[in-house]
């Protein structure tokens, strides 16, 4: 198999939960560019479309599930559906997310718990759930999405919440991959620094100073950029990684 074929996900299954906007969108778009049907998870039916419509414009092969990932039953539903739908699932990635801007002191415990329930405990809830089926099949590869928040405190903004969400789910993301990989599955973790998507306000000149004239290379990303990333942890071409964090971010951390 050449370099490049290594990359390739035709015939394989992919499931992406918070698919149906921004970073999730652009993901499943490059995995179905990479020969993968794609199943979207999310809430927003009528996003939903406009994603499925995209991708279904390219001849990817896509469905959508309505269901909430902090929700167990729902998780369970989705394995199912999905299996029922393609027969198979081959690939998971773990981006749905929520953030709460506010000081610590600020932070009500309901903020702080809407956080951790879709950051964590939904990431760990569909990879258990997942994560069994790949165990019995003995393959599988699971893509979590973190965030150089997980490594740095971003400013102006504070979100204390957030930051403790995705160092966690970089640390989950080692766990998992050291008790799984003798049965064949990897679970690795993309880490973006700022990226353009229509919820994160990039564009705004009160945060240039330190989003974008902090950074080595002294802009934003976009989704495009960043969604190969996702192709590679996900294909044959990271093979012999697991266990890793994989930091897009433009060299932010590296300060």
């Amino acid at each position: 198999m050449g370099a490049l074929e290594r990359f390739s996900l035709a015939g394989r299954v992919a499931v992406v939960t918070g698919g149906t906007r921004g970073l999730g969108a652009g993901f499943a778009e490059a995995l179905g560019d990479a020969g993968a049907s794609v199943v979207l998870v999310g809430r927003d039916v009528d996003a939903a479309q406009g994603v499925l419509d995209t991708l279904r414009s390219k001849g990817i092969r896509t469905e959508f599930i309505a269901a909430d990932v902090t929700v167990a039953d729902d998780v369970q539903r989705v394995l199912d559906t999905t299996l029922s739908t393609f027969g198979q699932v081959d690939i998971l990635v773990n981006n749905a997310g929520a953030c709460v801007h506010a000081p610590a002191l600020d932070v009500t415990p309901e903020d702080w718990r809407a956080v951790m329930a879709v950051n964590v405990d939904a990431v760990w809830t569909c990879s258990q759930t997942f994560g069994r089926h790949f165990v019995a099949e003995r393959s599988g590869s699971i893509v979590n999405i973190g965030s150089m928040s997980g490594f740095i405190v971003n400013r102006p903004q504070w979100q204390p919440a957030y930051n403790a969400s995705k160092a966690a789910v970089h640390h989950l993301t080692r766990s998992l991959a050291a008790e799984w990989a003798p049965h064949g599955v990897r679970v690795n973790a993309l880490a973006p620094g700022y990226i353009k998507t229509d919820m994160s306000p990039v564009d705004d000149p009160q945060f240039r100073q330190h989003w974008i004239e902090d950074a080595p290379m002294q802009r934003y990303g976009t989704v495009e950029e960043l969604a190969p990333a996702v192709v590679f942890l996900a294909s044959d071409a990271s093979s012999f990684v697991t266990g890793s964090v994989l930091v897009a971010d433009g060299g932010y951390t590296a300060f």
